[in-house]
């Protein structure tokens, strides 16, 4: 139940009436006898609340499936109710039963996603968002954690209290993005009450250990802290593969004063992995196989974060806020993969050593006002600036062949490379924007925003001595308007747009690529009940992106095919009923389409690795505590993935995938549980992509056991 649900509760035919300040103060009234009438009051109580506001204290709301505000859609506390696009909100609490280990785990739920297309692949979260896959997509904190070339590091989600996924063109206010949307990693903040966990998880090859503590430093103080930390020794189903991960999280938050506020967030992560073969055609054999080199295997990241959330309330309607991170990751990649099969399976070596800094700053000043008694009015003005320097060296050659049915392996001394390529690329993203909030006679609520960007790139590839400058820019609008049919029922609909740079050197076009725009229209539904805890979406969008690049047939280099269009209908429900079952549904149709392309034999086929139908369906019921029994709670999923084309050709259909998930958690006592998680509970043996000349299949069944101390 949400804060709100449960205050109309706590109200309902009590005689009494609130209303909730800017603040999150909650103003009590009494209403006097004959008041009926008259329409006399008595004195206002005050009362402080912790209404649930869209980021904390302990995220949308920690004992439900169920969100009711984000602040990803509008960069303001807003209800999902009221914005005027298609948002989904995974909590902290559903992320807790599914036991998700990593971020396509967290959103694999979600409606108009596609998680996992690379399925044992495991050096990227691969997501794409109403059929559009962008490396630009992926937010921490409201900043962009984009991937540029290889150098990047996978977010743990252990250290995150919710993920907002914001579907459709985001430009307007985010800068650089792909049409689909974005996903945006909410990281845990440190909380007003003292609190904690502690647990190990551990199944076949893999043992894990961490904790969770947060609270004030000591009693009456204005700074709250946050510890979060994890340690995993542990081995992926494929033959020699690991997924080790060290990450420790501390985070501050100081309040001097009433309407101030700054948090302090860092993290340090460390993950030593490696790569997901794929299966060349011709091979048939076991999906745990091992083509490469044990000694030569290798996808390690170093990160490390250090930024800040500052937020001043100048006066009761003006604030101004300002978020800043700096990052570093270093990544060592080795890999030798199997080419093809005959006589011998000659094989390819590659190695590359990236080193990337990224600093992101967004300063926003938010002012929010009343004009007249049917007209409120909340204004924002941002200005932000991202840095990128990513330096990456390079070799490719050969190793030995192997018979990948009796594979021999022969160590390092077989791998050779090649010359080393270093190349160093730099990008400066200059952004301003603004928006405009219209509330007209709490019925009707227009959104108006646009943004103004201006991208620096240089590639300096330093082993050849050439230097590719590019300077592209952009402005980008958003128009919505939602209609509060009732308390509960609103209807929106939105056109919005997009802006995504390409490289110069991804591309073989004279002169370098054409930003890729996108443009997109939307309508929807959204239903909230009061009577329980429950969202309801529905989203009917036809997007459209121009200048896309993809690549060649050979995988050698990218080209811009023109123009792609997706349209769909996405239905989703999340709810928290009676404290006991928590159930959530997602379905996307997708009519996607190539409108314009190079090879003219392509237009009008479906673009590749797109299918046309995705579902899924989440339920878990707890039976309550009976005598010395505790709470024992059931939950199983389904997640549904239908056939898609590996290529744009439409020439090879793969078949569509189910996939079924489970779990079980028993209250040991009131602080102990152990809960036991399956994923691909059934083993189902699939192929998730079968691109890049590549067979990729998806994950085998995992079980992890996780015993937990709380208090």
């Amino acid at each position: 139940m949400t804060g709100q649900q449960a205050l109309d509760r706590l109200f309902a035919g009590s005689g009494l009436t609130y209303t909730i300040s800017e603040d999150g103060t909650v103003v009590v009234e009494k209403i006097a006898e004959g008041a009926a009438t008259d329409g006399d009051v008595l004195d206002p109580i005050r009362v402080e609340s912790n209404v649930e506001q869209s980021y904390g204290p302990l995220g949308p709301t920690t004992d439900s499936f169920v969100a009711s505000r984000s602040r990803t859609a509008s960069k303001t506390d807003t209800s999902i109710l009221d914005d005027s696009a298609a948002v989904s909100v995974v909590t902290q609490k559903e992320m807790e039963t599914r036991n998700v280990q990593d971020v396509q785990q967290a959103v694999a739920y979600t409606a108009g996603v596609q998680a996992g297309e690379y399925g044992s692949d495991v050096r990227y979260d691969y997501v794409r968002l109403r059929g559009f896959y962008s490396s630009l997509s992926t937010y921490r904190d409201g900043l962009s954690s984009r991937t540029y070339n290889f150098t990047t590091a996978r977010q743990e989600p252990y250290g995150l209290q919710q993920v907002d996924i914001l579907k459709g063109s985001t430009s307007s206010l985010f800068g650089l993005n792909g049409p689909g949307g974005l996903v945006n990693l909410v990281t845990k903040r440190p909380q007003d009450q003292a609190g904690g966990e502690v647990f190990t998880t551990f199944g076949d090859n893999y043992l894990r250990g961490g904790g969770d503590v947060t609270g004030p430093v000591a009693k009456d103080s204005n700074w709250t802290y946050r510890l979060t930390g994890l340690w995993q020794d542990a081995e992926r189903i494929q033959d020699y593969s690991q997924d080790d991960r060290i990450y420790v999280a501390p985070a501050f938050t100081y309040k001097p004063k009433a309407g101030t506020e700054l948090t302090i967030l860092t993290s340090y992560s460390n993950r030593e992995s490696n790569l997901g073969y794929g299966f060349p055609a011709g091979i048939e054999t076991s999906r745990d196989a091992f083509f490469g080199e044990p000694d030569f295997n290798n996808f390690d990241t170093e990160e490390v974060n250090l930024g800040y959330e500052f937020s001043h309330k100048i006066t009761d309607k003006l604030e101004f806020r300002q978020n800043a991170r700096y990052t570093h990751v270093d990544l060592d990649y080795e890999t030798v993969y199997l080419n093809n099969t005959t006589p011998l399976g000659n094989r390819t070596a590659y190695a590359l050593y990236g080193e990337l800094d990224r600093f992101a700053i967004d300063n926003q000043m938010q002012y929010d006002t009343s004009l007249n008694e049917n007209l409120d009015s909340k204004t924002l003005v941002g200005m932000d600036f991202n840095r990128d320097q990513n330096r990456e060296q390079s070799a490719s050659g050969t190793a030995s062949p192997i018979d990948p049915y009796h594979p021999v392996y022969c160590g390092r001394s077989c791998v050779s490379l090649g010359s080393v390529t270093d190349t160093e690329i730099t990008q400066a993203v200059y952004g301003l924007y603004g928006q405009e909030q219209l509330t007209i006679a709490e019925d009707w609520i227009a959104t108006v925003g646009g943004r103004f960007d201006y991208v620096q790139s240089d590639t300096d590839t330093i082993s050849s001595g050439t230097v590719e400058e590019r300077d592209d820019h952009k402005f980008t609008s958003r128009l919505g308007l939602t209609y509060k049919a009732t308390d509960e029922i609103s209807v929106y609909g939105n056109y919005s747009e997009s802006f995504q740079p390409v490289y110069s050197s991804t591309s073989s076009l004279p002169g370098g690529a054409k930003p890729q725009e996108g443009t997109q229209y939307e309508v929807g539904l959204k239903y909230q009940p009061t009577d329980f805890d429950a969202l309801f979406t529905v989203a009917l969008f036809d997007l459209t992106q121009e200048n896309v690049s993809q690549w060649d047939e050979n995988y050698t280099t990218h080209r811009q095919i023109g123009e792609i269009n997706s349209r769909g209908v996405e239905f989703e429900g999340k709810m928290s009923l009676d404290e006991r079952t928590n159930l959530t549904l997602a379905y996307t149709y997708l009519d996607a389409e190539i409108k314009e392309e190079v090879i003219t034999a392509n237009i009008g086929n479906r673009p590749a690795m797109v299918p046309e139908h995705t579902a899924s369906a989440w339920m878990d019921y707890t039976i309550p505590e009976h005598g010395v029994f505790g709470d024992l709670t059931f939950g199983g999923g389904v997640r549904f993935v239908g056939s898609r084309y590996n290529n744009d050709a439409n020439a090879d259909l793969l078949g569509s995938n189910t996939v079924v998930d489970a779990m079980v958690n028993y209250m040991v006592t009131d602080n102990v549980s152990l809960a036991v998680n399956a994923t691909n509970l059934f083993d189902r043996e699939y192929v998730s992509s079968n691109t890049f000349g590549s067979r990729f299949y998806g994950d085998g069944r995992t079980v992890l056991a996780t015993l937990k101390y709380a208090w």
